[in-house]
C-alpha cells in the first residue's frame, strides 16, 4: 500500500513505483488532492505501472482501512508534516489517514518519508509520537557516498532504503563495505 500526500518530492514516489513489480506484489495507491497538485507541478504526470490499483482519498470502501484485511506494509512518500501530525494525533478523516491508523494499531509496517526541512518543534514532537507508535520515519535524505551523477541516482538512494525496509530486493543499491587492503 503506497500513499502520497502534498509534500514536495513526487520524484521519490515515481522512482519507487518504477522499482516495484506489480505482477509480484499487490500494490494499492492513494494520492491526496494536494499530492495530485504537487505531481502536476513537479513531474507533470505520474506513470503508473500496469497492475497498480489507484484509489480515491475520500472513501472507506477499500480493504486496507480494516484491520481484518491482511496487508504487509504502507509507505507514505512523500509525507507532508501535516500528514505526520494528523497520524500522530490519530485522526482518520481521509483514506490515507485511516489506513495509517490501521497499520499502527495492527502493528504493521508503516513507513513515512518526509522531505520537509527545517523542522519546527511541533514537527519533531510529531515525529517522536509516530515513531513511538511504531512507524518508521525515513526522511528523504539522499546519500552521496555512491557519487550519484544524476538527480535520479540521488533519489534512488532513498528509494533503495525504502525497499530495504519493505524487505524487497534492490540489487542496484550501493552497499557500504570495507575496502580490501
Amino acid at each position: 500500500m503506497i500513499a502520497a500526500s502534498g509534500a514536495s518530492g513526487a520524484i521519490y514516489l515515481q522512482r519507487l513505483l518504477d522499482r516495484l513489480d506489480a505482477r509480484a506484489h499487490e500494490i494499492h495507491l492513494i494520492l491526496s488532492v494536494h499530492a495530485r497538485e504537487v505531481i502536476r507541478e513537479e513531474i507533470d504526470e505520474l506513470r503508473l505501472p500496469d497492475g497498480v490499483l489507484l484509489h480515491p482519498d475520500h472513501g472507506m470502501q477499500v480493504p486496507f482501512v480494516s484491520g481484518s484485511a491482511r496487508f504487509d506494509a504502507m509507505v507514505i512518500v512523500p509525507c507532508s508534516m501535516g500528514t505526520v501530525g494528523r497520524i500522530a494525533s490519530g485522526t482518520s478523516e481521509t483514506t490515507i489517514l485511516r489506513a495509517a491508523d490501521v497499520f499502527l494499531k495492527e502493528r504493521r509496517r508503516l513507513i513515512l518519508v518526509p522531505r520537509e526541512t527545517p523542522w519546527n518543534l511541533v514537527h519533531a514532537r510529531n515525529i517522536l509520537e509516530v515513531t513511538q507508535a511504531g512507524a518508521v520515519v525515513l526522511p528523504a535524505s539522499p546519500s552521496f557516498y555512491n557519487r550519484p551523477t544524476t538527480v535520479e541516482e540521488a533519489v534512488d538512494t532513498v528509494v533503495f532504503r525504502i525497499l530495504d525496509h519493505l524487505g524487497l530486493p534492490s540489487p542496484e543499491a550501493f552497499r557500504w563495505r570495507d575496502e580490501p587492503q
